[in-house]
């Protein structure tokens, strides 16, 4: 029998540490693959949470036309730190964003690296 999707939500890397931790104070251990996953984020996951959804909301709140959920948790799982980064995180989306919003959008995110 396989499994049926229900929804799917995109999440940035963040989201998942925290659905992580309740899963293994529910469970107590992570299984093989759930480990592995914990073990990366614990590398590459490194900004407060709290800060992570506020550059959410503050990205959401620049109102870039045609920017979508998964687009901006990559932004925020990345966290390009100029324009030209930028521009290469959202080369990977059928998306075109002009320069205008594009230095928004770093500049956004500069602001919450400090």
């Amino acid at each position: 029998m396989r499994a049926k999707v229900i929804s799917e939500e995109p999440i940035s890397i963040y989201d998942l540490k925290a659905e992580l931790e309740k899963i293994k104070s529910r469970d107590t251990e992570l299984g093989f693959r759930a480990a592995k996953v914990e073990e990366y984020l614990h590398n590459f996951a490194k900004v407060d949470e709290k800060k992570v959804h506020d550059l959410k909301k503050k990205i959401h709140d620049l109102n870039i036309p045609r920017l979508r959920e998964d687009q901006v948790c990559k932004l925020v799982d990345i966290m390009p730190s100029d324009l030209e980064e930028v521009r290469l995180v959202l080369a990977s989306y059928s998306i075109t964003v002009t320069n205008e919003n594009l230095v928004k959008i770093a500049d956004v995110i500069k602001e919450h690296k400090k």
